[in-house]
């Protein structure tokens, strides 16, 4: 499968996914929930949707599969990646506030995005 087409993919269904988790974020944390499970609540919802659509769209191919193992991998990709996103948020909010933690999300996100693909494409979807 082309790059090209993996990453207009990508694309495509992670834009679904940050709305999704943004949403959350900002919904819970105006609430009243603190910022920093606020995100991890997030990006728990759009992690959900982005595994199963990468996994069956994406990244479908003949050396690549969605099962157990690949869920494991999964995880352990999300576990860093939120791990900075929500140390990076949360410095964020207590340094200049929950408004500015809003407007950062986005480029925290974006960032993670692009090391996400690199190691879905290369590890976690493969056989």
């Amino acid at each position: 499968m082309s790059l090209s087409r993996q990453g207009r993919h990508y694309l495509l269904i992670g834009g679904i996914q940050w709305l999704l988790d943004w949403a959350v974020m900002v919904a819970l944390s105006h609430w009243g929930m603190p910022v920093e499970p606020a995100n991890v609540a997030g990006r728990v919802s759009g992690a959900m949707l982005g595994f199963w659509l990468n996994g069956r769209i994406t990244f479908a191919g003949d050396d690549t599969t969605v099962g157990r193992r690949q869920f494991l991998r999964f995880v352990l990709m999300w576990l860093l990646t939120t791990a900075i996103s929500t140390w990076s948020i949360g410095a964020i909010d207590d340094a200049i506030g929950l408004k500015w933690a809003w407007l950062a999300k986005p480029g925290v996100e974006i960032v993670l995005g692009g090391l996400g693909f690199l190691l879905s494409r290369h590890w976690v979807y493969r056989r």
